[in-house]
Order: structure tokens, then C-alpha cells, then sequence
């Protein structure tokens, strides 16, 4: 059984923690009270930290040509520079995170779907976008896992966040120890999952260990982890995983039956078929590491890339974008 680290992750208040709508409302997630066994989460409402009350008249994004503000309609406020200025404070000494999930369509925390007005009153939506807040979380975290609560009822969607969650976890723990070691040990284990983002990248991160150039050990760190945030920079494809898939399947082929042959090859038709997810295989592949006690193929963390618990969450089927 893996052991992981534990995440640290930023989430919108207002979903399981605490009644901070501007509605006065909470919203129940299913997805953010299960993850939070596995997380250590930190939550905000940047609406509130701004200083509004709960509930409170709403506030919208208007763009004035180039220039996008924060108003509040009913009250005229213009609360731009609060939101920019708390969101700077608050995320700039944030050493620890591992990464975000946040609010669909909120002002404040939406990451592509929050509405943008032409005017504060009565207008039209030009567009969609980042809420405010937001902003600055990709801004200063580009490269670490961001989600919203919507985008990760789709269960490929979800499935390369909590990866890419428990990967980025598991590297800061490595990355405090400074020691050498650890990063071969890091990067031995990881190597099918990396495989499946990217096989050229992954070759690339093993010279950056290899540091024949005599790099300081401060900037060999530096370089692999930003390596390694370009590696889940998009959700690993689906043809990608078939194809590891396939290459461990090769390890076993030879001790099954004809039948647990042709099942297999099955699943992996339903997999690209987008029918069903990639825990459906991994689960089958990671029973014959064990059945046929295959040690170096189950410290890999393909097999387990986060806690089993996560698997349970179902799919409702809303916001299906697959790669």
C-alpha cells in the first residue's frame, strides 16, 4: 500500500466549509468532503476577506475596454483594487501548496467560466473568464493543479488532477530533503506515469539528474521541477495511457488465459471508446503485479497515482471534455 503525502490545497469557502455565499448560502460538494480525508485544505472567500457581508448585494466584472473592474452594481463600489491587493497578500508567501480548487462562474474564484459584463447595469456578457482572485492564482501558480468543482465531475478531468495533485505533493516532500537520492528514488518511481505524459520529457528530467554539467544541487532541484510541472501541463491522452497500458500488460501476457487476454484488450477498446475510466485498468494491471508478485512494477506509482478512496467518486457525466 502507498503511502502519500498529503496535499496542501487552497478551496472556495463556500463549498463544505462555511455559509459565505453572497446568497447566504453553502453549497455541498460530495467531491470536496471526500477529498478532504486525503488533503490538508485551506480555505478562503476572497468576497469576504474584502470586507462584504454575508449575504451581500452580488458583484460582477465589467470591462471597460482593456481593463476589467470588480463592481458592486446596487452599491456602486468599485472593489478592484481590494481583490488585487488581498489576493497578492494572501497567495505570495503561500510556500506550501500544492493546489487549488475553486468556485465555477464566481467573480472572485472562477478560473475560464466567470461572466463579464459590457456595463454595470443591465448589459449584455462580452465573454467569459478568470474571476479576480483567480487571476493571481495563475498567475503566481501556473504551472500547479487547478481545478473547479464543476470540471472535476468529469472523471478523466478529475482523474489528472488528483494525479497531478499527488504527484506535485509527493515531489515537495523530496524537494525539502535536498538530498540526491531522494530525487533518483522520486524519479525511478514515477517512471510509467511520466511515460504517459510525455516520453521525450522524461528523458529530459533523467539527464537533469544524471547533472553531468556539474550543476549546484539547489539548481539541478530547480530545473526537474520545472520539468515536471510541464509534464501534467495538459491531461495525459488517452492514446498515451493505452500505450503503457499496453507495455506493462506485456509483462503478464504470456501467464494468462485467453480469455483474461481478450477482456483486457476490451477494456483498453472502452477506455479509448471513452466508456469507462482509466482506474478500470490500472485496477486489473495492478492485480496481476500482485498475482504474479512483480516488485518493480508495484513501487511504480502508475498503479496507485492517488489513494483508492478518491476512485469511489462517480461521474455525473456534465462539463465531458476529454483529450
Amino acid at each position: 500500500m502507498r503511502v502519500f503525502a498529503t496535499p496542501k490545497v487552497i478551496v472556495s469557502k463556500c463549498m463544505e466549509f462555511e455559509a459565505c455565499r453572497y446568497n447566504g448560502g453553502k453549497i455541498n460538494e460530495a467531491l470536496i468532503a471526500k477529498l478532504g480525508e486525503y488533503v490538508d485544505f485551506i480555505p478562503v472567500c476572497p468576497e469576504v476577506e474584502i470586507g462584504l457581508e454575508t449575504p451581500r448585494e452580488a458583484i460582477r466584472l465589467v470591462t471597460d475596454g482593456e481593463a476589467t473592474q470588480l463592481i458592486q452594481p446596487k452599491s456602486q463600489l468599485n472593489l478592484t483594487e481590494q481583490m488585487k491587493g488581498f489576493a497578492q497578500e494572501f497567495l505570495a508567501n503561500r510556500k506550501e501548496v500544492d493546489g487549488f480548487v475553486l468556485k465555477s462562474r464566481s467573480p472572485s474564484c472562477a478560473i475560464t467560466d466567470a461572466k463579464v459584463y459590457a456595463n454595470v447595469e443591465k448589459s449584455p456578457v462580452i465573454r467569459t473568464g478568470s474571476g479576480m482572485f483567480t487571476e493571481r492564482v495563475l498567475a503566481l501558480f501556473p504551472f500547479l493543479p487547478i481545478e473547479d468543482e464543476g470540471r472535476l465531475k468529469n472523471f478523466i478531468l478529475r482523474e489528472h488532477f488528483f494525479t497531478h495533485l499527488f504527484t506535485v505533493a509527493d515531489f515537495r516532500i523530496v524537494k525539502q530533503s535536498r538530498k540526491i537520492n531522494e530525487l533518483i528514488n522520486f524519479h525511478a518511481k514515477n517512471k510509467y506515469l511520466f511515460m504517459a505524459c510525455n516520453q521525450e520529457k522524461v528523458r529530459e528530467l533523467g539527464r537533469v539528474i544524471g547533472n553531468h554539467s556539474g550543476e549546484q544541487m539547489e539548481r539541478v532541484f530547480q530545473v526537474y521541477e520545472k520539468g515536471l510541472y510541464e509534464l501534467f501541463s495538459i491531461p495525459i491522452k488517452a492514446t498515451s495511457h493505452i500505450n503503457v497500458c499496453q507495455h506493462v500488460f506485456g509483462y503478464f501476457s504470456k501467464y494468462l488465459t485467453i480469455a483474461e487476454r481478450t477482456h483486457f484488450i476490451q477494456l483498453l477498446e472502452q477506455y479509448r471508446e471513452k466508456k469507462i475510466p482509466l482506474s478500470s485498468l490500472i485496477g486489473i494491471l495492478r492485480s496481476w503485479c500482485y498475482r504474479f508478485e512483480n516488485k518493480y512494477l508495484l513501487n511504480q506509482t502508475y498503479f496507485e497515482p492517488y489513494p483508492e478512496g478518491l476512485i469511489a467518486i462517480s461521474d455525473s457525466g456534465k462539463g465531458r471534455a476529454f483529450s
